[in-house]
C-alpha cells in the first residue's frame, strides 16, 4: 500500500522536464503586427483587413494593422527591420517590393533574400486599365491614339515608381509604341483619387480595389490584363481583344518576416495563414473583392519571387526605368 507522500514523490518525478515540455504557443508573444506599405484603401490594405479577424482566431491572438506608405514599400520594410524577429511582426507586401525593387533602386537598402523571413503566399491579383471620366478617353484604342498624337501628353498614375502598377503601364506603352508621362503616388488608393478627380488622366490598378469605381461611374474600364475576360467585368475586353499584345503581370501579396525569424514560428504563421486562405469562406470573400487566393510553402514564394525578378530584370532595364 502507497503512502500519500510516497505518492506525492512519485507524481513528481512523472513530470517532464523543462527541455521536453509543449513549446510555448504563439500568442504568448503579443499581438501579431501586420505592417502595410500602403495607406488606407489601397488594394494591400483592403487585403490585410480582409484577413485581419479570421487570421487571429487561427493564431490564437490579436492582428493589428498598422500602415506605412511611401518609397514603394521601404519605410514598411524600415519598419519591418525594426521589429524583433520572434513572430511579432510580419510585412504583407506585393511582388514589386520582393522582386522588382532589386532591379530598380542602384543601392537599395534591404536585399529581399537575406533581410527577410519568407512565410506565406496569400493572393494573385488581376489587374484593369481605367480612364477619368474628365479625360474624355473611352477606350485603348482612343488611348494610343491621342497618345500617339501627342506624346508624352497622357499622364498615369501608380502606387509609386517600380510597383507593379507602373511597371505593367510601362510595358502596355511599350507593346502600344507610345509615351505617356507616369505620376507616382503613395499607394493605389490617392493614385485613383487623383484620376477619379481628374488630375491624371489614366492608371492601371488592381481590378478588386477599382471595381467600386467604375460600378460608380466614377472611372471608365478600358481592358484587363489576362488571357479571358474577368467575370467581374464581363462586358470590359482584355488588352489582347483591344488590338494589343498581352502584358503578363504578377500581382501576388505574401507575408514575410524579419531576417532570422525561428522555423517553428515561421511555420505557425504559414499554416496559420494557409488554413485561413483555403478555408471556404474566405475564398470566396477573397474572390468577392476579385483576389485568386494562393497558398503554399514560405519557399515556393520566394523561388517565384527569384524568377520574376530575374525575366523583369531585362524590360526594366530595357525601359531604363530607375529610382535614384
Amino acid at each position: 500500500m502507497i503512502t500519500r507522500r510516497a505518492a506525492l514523490a512519485l507524481s513528481a518525478s512523472l513530470v517532464l522536464p523543462g527541455p521536453l515540455r509543449a513549446p510555448p504557443r504563439a500568442q504568448e508573444v503579443g499581438p501579431l503586427r501586420v505592417i502595410i506599405p500602403q495607406p488606407p484603401g489601397g488594394a494591400t490594405d483592403i487585403l490585410a483587413r480582409l484577413l485581419q479577424e479570421p487570421l487571429g482566431r487561427e493564431l490564437g491572438r490579436p492582428v493589428v494593422i498598422e500602415n506605412r506608405p511611401g518609397a514603394n514599400g521601404i519605410v514598411a520594410i524600415n519598419a519591418l527591420r525594426q521589429s524583433r524577429a520572434d513572430g511579432s511582426a510580419v510585412l504583407l507586401g506585393g511582388v514589386s517590393i520582393f522582386a522588382f525593387n532589386p532591379v530598380l533602386y542602384p543601392s537599395l537598402p534591404y536585399d529581399p533574400w537575406r533581410d527577410f523571413s519568407w512565410i506565406a503566399p496569400i493572393a494573385d491579383t488581376p489587374f484593369v486599365i481605367v480612364a477619368g471620366r474628365r479625360s474624355g478617353i473611352t477606350s485603348m484604342a482612343q488611348l494610343v491614339e491621342r497618345a500617339r498624337a501627342q506624346p508624352e501628353r497622357i499622364t498615369f498614375g501608380s502606387a509609386g515608381i517600380g510597383n507593379s502598377t507602373h511597371l505593367a503601364m510601362e510595358m502596355v506603352a511599350d507593346r502600344a509604341g507610345i509615351r505617356m508621362t507616369h505620376v507616382p503616388f503613395a499607394g493605389s488608393a490617392p493614385a485613383l483619387t487623383s484620376v477619379i478627380a481628374g488630375d491624371t488622366d489614366s492608371m492601371l490598378n488592381p481590378l478588386g480595389s477599382t471595381i467600386p469605381a467604375i460600378q460608380s461611374g466614377q472611372v471608365l474600364a478600358l481592358a484587363t490584363l489576362g488571357a479571358e475576360r474577368s467575370p467581374a467585368l464581363p462586358r470590359v475586353p482584355t488588352l489582347r481583344e483591344t488590338g494589343l499584345a498581352d502584358v503578363t503581370m504578377p500581382g501576388w501579396y505574401a507575408f514575410v518576416g524579419p531576417a532570422g525569424m525561428a522555423t517553428p514560428m515561421i511555420e505557425r504563421i504559414n499554416a496559420a495563414t494557409r488554413a485561413v486562405v483555403d478555408s471556404p469562406t474566405i475564398t470566396q470573400r477573397l474572390r468577392d473583392v476579385v483576389l485568386e487566393p494562393i497558398s503554399g510553402t514560405a519557399q515556393s514564394i520566394q523561388d517565384r519571387a527569384r524568377a520574376e525578378s530575374t525575366e523583369m530584370a531585362a524590360f526594366i532595364r530595357r525601359r531604363g526605368i530607375r529610382v535614384e
